[in-house]
């Protein structure tokens, strides 16, 4: 069951809650993918009060009659009024793979609102880094079974995104190279993929990264501001961010530290709920 808020421009947001303990204010990712598929973040709704936003457009979250307010850096506000709405004078935030660039903006703007900030394979756009040894991290699974299929989805997912392609044309080849997103292809995995392109709002994933150009160094300088404990979580196994490129994220924050899951890929919670809870639950309390 969702519950609704509202945000600063009168767009009627949802929010979900999910267990006891220390609260975490948890942002997905897709882009435009609504948080159900988080799930239970592999457990730790056992240990900590969980708060799932739908990203406008998303979920149970209302559209956007502003097409711009989907972009990566507006959505800020949201989680603002997120945190204004609980009554939380700090919060413990959480950002996964795109969500990791909100979540990163709103450190950049709102240090002050922190407790703790936890990136879970977190996006770098928004910092202007590289995803350093991408081509290397794909190489690595080629004696997968799923290899010979998924590999040349991958390149071609890659070439449609960088000439822009529409949602349309890239989605199928997302799902096509789902595999490399995962530490193991099972039927975990393939279920946990397979619901993807129905929790995605297409105007909220088309409109996430439309637009958006960030002063990195800007954002960068104010990361110095956070002091916050921060976690980057990162999977041995994922292309996109490499544990080589989370490390690099880490030293841009003064007081942060990775943490690399030797099982995992991009979801981290489907691939090995254990490690994953306990890397997050112990630095969350």
């Amino acid at each position: 069951m969702s519950t609704l808020f509202t945000a600063a421009d009168g767009t009627k947001l949802a929010y979900h809650r999910r267990g006891t303990g220390p609260v975490l204010v948890c942002l997905p990712g897709g882009p435009g993918r609504a948080s159900s598929y988080l799930g239970d973040l592999g457990g730790l709704t056992d240990s900590h009060e969980l708060v799932f936003l739908d990203h406008r457009g998303t979920g149970d979250s209302a559209e956007s009659a502003d097409p711009t307010a989907y972009r990566c850096d507006r959505l800020v506000d949201d989680v603002e009024a997120l945190r204004a709405h609980l009554g939380l004078e700090r919060m413990n935030l959480v950002g996964h793979s795109a969500g990791g660039n909100v979540a990163t903006l709103y450190a950049a703007r709102f240090p002050h609102r922190l407790h703790r900030l936890v990136l879970v394979t977190p996006g770098l756009r928004a910092v202007g880094l590289d995803t350093v040894g991408f081509e290397e991290a794909i190489e690595a699974r080629s004696a997968e079974p799923w290899f010979r299929t998924a590999r040349p989805a991958m390149d071609a997912w890659q070439r449609a995104a960088a000439e822009g392609r529409d949602y349309a044309e890239i989605m199928p080849l997302r799902m096509a190279a789902a595999p490399f997103a995962y530490g193991q292809w099972n039927a975990v995995t393939q279920a946990h993929a397979a619901a993807e392109p129905k929790q995605r709002g297409r105007a909220a994933a088309e409109g996430f990264y439309a637009g958006f150009e960030p002063d990195t160094g800007a954002v960068r300088e104010a990361l110095r501001a956070v002091t916050a404990p921060v976690l980057v979580v990162a999977g041995a196994l994922d292309p996109a961010p490499t544990p080589a490129a989370a490390r690099a994220l880490v030293d841009l924050f003064p007081n942060a530290e990775p943490a690399v899951l030797p099982d995992a890929s991009h979801f981290p919670w489907v691939d090995d709920p254990k490690a994953f809870t306990e890397a997050v639950g112990e630095s969350v309390r």
